[in-house]
């Protein structure tokens, strides 16, 4: 019953965390090596915003998620609009943000264990004989709530639509007068918005430190190379596999393999199915 509550737990927390950079893959091709920047980027503003602001929580939550929409908006118009389709140069233009974001936070101060965000409850219910916290039972349901939403936002409007169309022929939705650059510019501040939403739900179970930045930025990786980069239904399902498989190592073995072994996982998808499970991209014996 432990495996089972905290493995889903743990699959939902890789999927907040992975779903944005899935997202915006998935609509504009684009890798957003920021990701794990902008995942800290809101822990810290909101922690800012708490501690020296001296704003109440929700208030500082939604500035928090509104400024990391706003920094992948920027990311896009400044920066990858100009390199749009170079996805070598895509990759180092983001990643250098990313990198440079955190060490900034870094070289002002913001290391050690000492910042933290507040839960949303800090209640404790029994499942069974099984004790959890209320704030990772609104991880899970929250979750879901995120991954419906942007199904039916997708489905039902017409902006979300628009991101249905270039994700499946950019070239033929160009001819219907959609506008790519601006629907990566919201496809990107959306993934951002719901990169942040996943920061603050996540970063109370611990502290808000540099490296939580790099974790969530290999973590994304981890489970859209596994499920499939583009691949929603992969990203679900990658995001159990690794959830439980990094519940198993910390309980059998030791805590400290979970990025082992979640490392080890991208390898072998790359040997066996280099697009992943649900990808679309080209196998091996298609390109030779």
């Amino acid at each position: 019953m432990d495996i089972l509550i905290y493995g889903v737990v743990n699959s939902f927390i890789l999927l907040l965390i992975a779903f944005g950079f899935s997202l915006v893959y998935g609509i504009s091709r684009l890798p957003n090596f920021a990701h794990g920047a902008i995942y800290i980027f809101t822990g810290y503003i909101c922690w800012i915003f708490i501690h020296k602001l001296h704003v109440n929580f929700w208030f500082s939550s939604i500035i928090a998620i509104l400024l990391s929409a706003t920094f992948g908006l920027l990311i896009y118009k400044l920066i990858l609009e100009r390199i749009r389709g170079m996805t070598m140069n895509e990759i180092i233009a983001t990643y250098a943000i990313g990198v440079a974001t955190i060490e900034f936070f870094s070289w002002l101060g913001f290391k050690g264990s000492t910042y933290s965000i507040p839960e949303l409850s800090d209640k404790t219910i029994f499942i069974g004989e099984v004790p959890i916290d209320i704030q990772r039972i609104l991880i899970v349901i929250l979750g879901i709530a995120v991954v419906i939403g942007i199904y039916l936002f997708t489905k039902f409007t017409k902006i979300g639509l628009a991101f249905r169309g270039i994700a499946q022929d950019e070239e033929a939705s160009l001819t219907l007068g959609i506008n790519s650059d601006f629907i990566g510019t919201i496809a990107m501040s959306l993934g951002s918005a719901i990169c942040g939403f996943s920061a603050i739900l996540i970063l109370p179970l611990g502290n808000v430190v540099v490296e939580e930045g790099y974790k969530a930025l290999i973590y994304s990786l981890a489970v859209c190379i596994i499920g499939g980069l583009g691949s929603w239904a992969g990203t679900i399902l990658a995001s159990f596999m690794i959830g439980f498989l990094q519940i198993l190592t910390a309980m059998y073995l030791d805590p400290k393999f979970q990025m082992v072994f979640t490392l080890l996982l991208i390898i072998i998808t790359l040997i066996i199915k280099p697009s992943g499970f649900f990808g679309k991209q080209k196998e091996l014996e298609e390109r030779v």
